[in-house]
């Protein structure tokens, strides 16, 4: 049982019975001695939560370390990631794959428990941390999801999606803007599921954060729509029954606020921003097992506490319930069940490759003029309809991404099982929300802003490469020639930044046909996270052999080819057409340019050698044509060739007067083309 004596801040043993709370002081010396052991970390905030882990996982955390992967599992997230070893001792304890051993080898080169979460849900790691405020972020996303399916998929009489998202995080998160962006969203949508508790222990790396951070967060909480719950962090009584007050509440995401001490039992560090982000030091540490009755070595656990923790027994049967409960749906609700298992394995819905192939070729056979942006809408038309699990969003831009298909209908809390949300101006907020969304399962979500404003989300894009989540990315405005809006509204450097992001797909279409099949690899991917860069300006359908459509999805290809060619001019976009134009023209004074198409570096480069070389012939000039800049290509390119982009900031003007002036017309693809074939 848990002991519900108010532990104080004290540092006699003779004043409480401190052998008996050896089960939550396991949580701090697993840490410290972790710290201590790899030299560096952060055992101050493992120290001062460990009584709200203790009474969250032992009491009310509803998991099986057994199935890491139980989809009705509650999820906990680690904002304030860097309090990693709390996570870990947690893992251990309970049952999950995380052995002593790995406790021990804690920030070491390829161990499973390293200086900040990284995503790893076979040992009960949920989602990567460490980046503050993006955790919270995350666990919005995850609520969100547990409410749609919920919406979707429960009856009355059976419920086989009902589970709660737990957040720890700290001063630091609620410092950082995204915090703000999602969780007066979370507010917003009632997410009563989410259940958060928030550090309260004033310190930071540069000390006490009262000269910087003087926010009221109980009222500002209570203004964004959430329910507020103060407790004493280190009385196990107090946490408990805040929890329960948090569960009861159905329509209000709670925080609950935890006033605690940093480094808590620690005689001469506790409560100051020594014991933050450094080791205790050997002296400090026996001291500390000294102040609280730990008589322990280090990384000795007890029998007594490792049964107290075990959970793997009571994660059984409560999985084994569930498989109960979805056995009697499956009787009652046989469809629902299969598309609900369908969505959970994340598999393809049935026949869907099939009727991807006649919606391509109704795209092969459609001569409208559009620009990309809108033939991603034609594409939505087909992919929402045919895949129910897609969820759609923008940044405030919805008219403007066309991110709102024909089978779409707005996510809200008199319809919570729509699947288009308005995120309001958020860009970094919605995109780690995608991302928990993500994790969570069930759920594939894409979210649109201007190609432009990645500034302000891509941590959150970094983040979703780094744990391999395959979310879509819809960026839209691809360009100076977006026109009159201006230089701070058209990208430049922006698809380098992407394309040099690792385990990140950037595809930037030429038209209709080359879109679908942009969507097609972002909604089939498993482990890579896909961005689709179109255009505000319009585009003509390009002309294609069934074979060059079949190769498409190689991310580059060749449109033309001619038998002793003098160079290859590659295009990406918009500038495809450009670059046909300028071919045609070339034939005129008889210079011969393979064409190619690539709308996605990052997929051709990972195409073999061979198909490689036969694509741009290695042996001649290469000119590349993008409006952007130029630095994504030199991965390719000899030291000779050339690349027309643009490597200054924009200006304001009609979009096509724009491109003339920055070089984007044939008149200068073609002296650029003469000029590497006569140097």
């Amino acid at each position: 049982m848990l002991l519900s004596t108010k532990i104080l801040l004290s540092f006699k043993p003779e004043v409480i019975q401190l052998h008996q709370l050896d089960h939550i002081n396991v949580l701090r010396f697993l840490s410290a001695d972790a710290v201590q052991k790899a030299k560096s970390g952060h055992p101050g905030m493992p120290m001062g939560m460990a009584e709200i882990a203790t009474v969250l996982w032992s009491k009310h955390l509803k998991h099986n370390p057994s199935n890491p992967t139980w989809f009705n599992r509650d999820r906990f997230v680690l904002s304030n990631g860097h309090g990693s070893m709390l996570l870990y001792s947690l893992l251990h304890l309970t049952g999950y794959e995380l052995s002593i051993e790995d406790i021990k080898d804690f920030r070491q080169l390829k161990s499973k428990t390293p200086g900040h979460p990284e995503y790893d849900i076979d040992i009960g790691v949920e989602t990567t941390t460490g980046p503050l405020g993006q955790g919270i972020a995350n666990g919005v996303g995850m609520a969100i999801s547990e409410k749609i399916l919920a919406a979707q998929f429960n009856k009355e009489d059976i419920k086989p999606i009902d589970h709660f998202t737990y957040v720890f995080l700290g001063d630091g998160c609620l410092m950082e803007g995204i915090s703000h962006e999602a969780c007066s969203f979370a507010g917003t949508h009632n997410l009563g599921k989410l259940i958060c508790f928030y550090d309260e222990n004033g310190i930071s790396i540069d000390g006490e954060i009262k000269n910087w951070f003087t926010d009221d967060s109980v009222d500002r909480f209570k203004s964004y729509g959430w329910q507020t719950i103060c407790v004493d962090g280190h009385n196990v009584d107090e946490i408990d029954n805040a929890i329960k007050k948090a569960k009861e509440e159905s329509n209000k995401p709670s925080m609950i606020f935890c006033k605690t001490t940093i480094g808590f039992g620690s005689p001469n560090k506790a409560g100051s921003a020594d014991v933050h982000g450094a080791p205790l030091g050997e002296e400090e540490i026996e001291k500390t097992r000294e102040a609280l009755g730990w008589i322990y070595s280090p990384f000795e656990v007890p029998q007594e506490v490792y049964d107290f923790w075990d959970s793997k027994n009571s994660g059984a049967e409560l999985n084994s319930d569930w498989d109960n409960i979805i056995k009697t749906y499956q009787d009652n609700y046989p469809n629902d069940s299969s598309e609900l298992l369908r969505r959970i394995e994340a598999a393809m819905p049935n026949n869907f490759q099939t009727k991807f192939e006649e919606f391509l070729n109704d795209c092969c056979s459609n001569d409208s003029s559009m620009a990309t942006r809108k033939a991603s809408k034609v594409c939505l038309d087909f992919f929402v309809k045919e895949m129910p699990e897609l969820l759609g969003g923008s940044a405030d831009l919805t008219p403007s991404n066309n991110t709102f298909s024909a089978s779409s209908t707005t996510f809200s809390n008199e319809n919570p099982s729509g699947n288009h949300i308005n995120y309001g101006v958020r860009e970094f907020g919605m995109s780690a929300i995608m991302n928990g969304m993500v994790l969570h399962g069930g759920i594939k979500p894409y979210g649109a802003t201007f190609l432009v404003f990645t500034d302000y989300a891509r941590n959150a894009v970094r983040l979703s490469a780094l744990m391999g989540l395959p979310n879509i990315f819809v960026y839209t405005h691809d360009s100076v020639a977006l026109g009159e809006d201006g230089p701070t509204h058209q990208p430049i450097e922006h698809m380098v930044t992407l394309r040099s992001t690792p385990n990140l797909n950037n595809w930037r279409p030429a038209d209709l046909v080359e879109t679908a099949v942009a969507w097609k690899a972002a909604v089939s991917s498993n482990k890579t996270p896909t961005c689709l860069i179109f255009s505000r300006q319009g585009t003509v359908p390009i002309k294609r052999t069934s074979e060059q459509v079949s190769c498409i999805e190689m991310g580059g290809y060749l449109l033309e080819e001619n038998e002793e060619p003098d160079l290859t001019i590659i295009g990406t976009g918009s500038e495809v057409q450009l670059v046909q134009d300028a071919t045609e023209e070339l034939k005129n004074i008889s210079i011969k340019a393979n064409v190619v198409s690539m709308p996605s570096l990052d997929v051709f480069l990972e195409q073999p050698n061979e198909y490689q070389n036969k694509v741009i012939n290695p042996n001649k000039p290469v000119l590349v044509v993008e409006c952007a800049h130029p630095n994504s290509w030199y991965r390719i390119l000899n030291r000779s060739d050339k690349v027309i982009g643009i490597e200054t900031f924009g200006e304001s003007a009609p979009g096509s007067q724009l491109l003339d002036h920055f070089g984007f017309n044939k008149t200068n693809v073609i002296e650029t083309a003469k000029s590497l074939i006569n140097d």
